[in-house]
């Protein structure tokens, strides 16, 4: 994938942003490319903690104004007409990313790719309108950008710091070959560029190396989960072909509730109160690649639903569009 330059508009109120989910949405777009504008509209007090997040990657704040008996947001019309206008007037930049699932703004996405621009598209799942999914170039839920890489990261959080900061490198690593690699090999220059641009005082020589090639070989040998070679005069890295395996136990009946849970809760800590069924299956097969429901004792995944329903675990709900939705309890 070739580097773009993005602007991102963010609706606050559509997404319900906390700091570490916002850090996930810039992480997801700094991977394909630079950030040259952004915006947040329907920014409240509610919002202050997201200061530093704003501030430190230079964004604009459009506050949030109401107006009229239903105190209907002018937030959608305002991100409509700057997207117009950086299109029109900004020649550098060739992708949009719009962080919200209003189907108001599927006007505005094909509009965009009309001008030839490429437009990514971030929201909850709770409020994500299909529309909009599907008139997106690229759509991610806001779900599975703050819990893909799962629950180990709090753990490492605890505990030794030096240690942590190198595992915190590791999974963004991962993270970058993942997303922009597709799982195939990278330059290691390119995979430099990426991580710059997410973490500008990145420097090998705070790891104790003197070359990014001596840091990624030291990183490959401890961790194993990327291999790293030189290819003639370029050095190439890539994941390692058991690396999306993970070192969990395989689900059985008398476990399974117990993951399910745990995955519920990394939800409710990053702060969503509903998510779509399909993203709750998607995570737990990431995790445990044999997942079946049959193997459970299930004939399909929406009985499993209705079991932890029975168990007071979550609550089934239909929004406005007649989607099933998970709430977390």
């Amino acid at each position: 994938m070739n580097k773009s330059n993005f602007a991102i508009f963010v609706d606050l109120e559509n997404t319900g942003a906390k700091v570490e989910t916002l850090n996930n949405v810039l992480e997801k777009v700094k991977i394909r490319g630079d950030i040259l504008l952004g915006k947040v509209y329907g920014y409240t007090d509610n919002f202050s903690n997201l200061k530093e997040t704003l501030l430190s990657n230079t964004f604009t704040v459009v506050p949030s104004l109401r107006y009229g008996i239903s105190q209907k947001n002018n937030a959608d019309i305002q991100l409509v007409l700057d997207a117009m206008e950086v299109a029109y007037t900004n020649p550098l930049i060739n992708s949009f990313c719009i962080v919200s699932g209003d189907s108001d703004y599927t006007p505005l996405v094909g509009k965009l790719k009309s001008m030839g621009k490429y437009v990514l598209g971030i929201s909850r799942s709770e409020v994500a309108s299909k529309v909009f999914i599907n008139a997106c170039n690229e759509f991610q839920f806001l779900e599975s950008v703050a819990t893909r890489r799962t629950g180990s990261n709090k753990a490492k959080k605890s505990g030794q710091e030096d240690n942590g900061d190198e595992a915190q490198l590791v999974k963004l690593i991962e993270s970058i070959l993942d997303e922009k690699a597709d799982g195939e090999e990278m330059f290691a220059s390119e995979l430099k560029g990426t991580l710059l641009r997410l973490r500008p005082d990145f420097d090998e020589k705070s790891y104790g190396c003197s070359t990014f090639f001596q840091l990624l070989t030291k990183l490959s040998k401890k961790h194993n989960t990327f291999k790293v070679w030189r290819d003639n005069y370029n050095v190439m890295i890539a994941l390692s072909g058991d690396s999306s395996a993970k070192s969990s136990a395989t689900l059985t009946k008398e476990n399974w509730m117990n993951t399910f849970k745990e995955q519920l809760n990394r939800y409710k800590d990053d702060g969503f109160e509903r998510i779509n069924p399909s993203i709750l299956k998607a995570d737990i097969t990431a995790q445990h690649p044999d997942f079946s429901e049959k193997a459970i004792g299930f004939k399909r995944f929406s009985d499993i639903l209705k079991e932890l329903e029975k168990q007071g675990i979550l609550k089934l709900e239909m929004n406005d569009q007649k989607n099933l939705l998970v709430k977390m309890l």
